[in-house]
């Protein structure tokens, strides 16, 4: 993804909605050329085109949910994919670092299989040329778009996974990582008895939530991936617990 491309989700981010002229004129270039990003954009799911506009989906959508703070998102992908070896077999979970951790491994790792519930993950790395997707059966969920529920876990049994990658809501010292959604937040309990380690990949911001459901002790986390805006008190409590904490700049260039 180009700068300009960045530059476009950021901005409808904050606006929702903006005439393409405008967004031109916004970033110096032709008509035709932020036409084609916004060609580009749309077919990964990120924005909307209507006549003459570019629009985003209301904030509970998955697709603007990505472009919030896509850049420390990058940075926190990038991060995690280099934890992950050639041949291997992941499971990655429904988030917008998860999803963009799932771009990383098929764009730049040839031999690498991921096992996923999230049919919005899937359909996003669907055009990337390396890797293999299995994607786990289950009850759909509209909204965030992942597989949810007993055949979830039933599909997943089969198998065997080192590392599994999940997206959270927010972290309390007392619960741990946490979600908004039980079915969702249950469907990662029992796909997290089957990974050895178990990896949580969320920008800064998720730490001053709480949530609502448990996802997680932190005592069973291995590594969280996140940027260094994360609390000094919520760093030191997690490597107390041995989790592994790694930062990525939030304001990197």
């Amino acid at each position: 993804m180009t700068e300009r491309h960045v530059k476009i989700l950021e901005t409808l981010a904050k606006q929702q909605r903006i005439e393409v002229r405008v967004l031109a004129k916004m970033l110096d270039v032709s008509g035709v050329t932020v036409r084609k990003d916004l060609d580009i954009l749309e077919s990964q799911g990120f924005i909307k085109r209507e006549h003459g506009f570019a629009t985003m989906e209301p904030m509970d959508d998955v697709g603007r949910r990505l472009a919030l703070r896509y850049g420390v998102k990058r940075r926190i992908a990038r991060a995690a994919a280099a934890s992950v070896t050639e041949g291997e077999t992941v499971m990655i979970e429904s988030g917008s670092c998860c999803t963009l951790l799932a771009e990383e491994l098929t764009n730049n790792k040839r031999d690498i299989t991921i096992v996923t519930n999230s049919v919005f993950l899937a359909n996003h790395i669907r055009r990337a040329p390396f890797g293999k997707i299995i994607l786990l059966g289950g009850y759909y969920q509209n909204e965030s778009q992942v597989l949810v529920g007993s055949i979830t876990k039933k599909c997943a049994e089969i198998f065997i996974s080192d590392k599994f990658f999940i997206g959270v809501d927010g972290f309390t010292e007392k619960v741990g990582f946490t979600g908004k959604d039980h079915h969702r937040a249950q469907t990662v309990r029992d796909l997290a008895e089957l990974a050895t380690r178990i990896i949580v990949l969320t920008e800064s911001d998720k730490f001053y939530n709480r949530g609502s459901v448990e996802l997680v002790e932190s005592g069973k986390v291995t590594a969280v991936y996140t940027d260094d805006r994360i609390p000094h008190d919520k760093e030191r409590f997690l490597q107390n617990k041995n989790v592994k904490v790694h930062k990525v700049e939030s304001n990197a260039a």
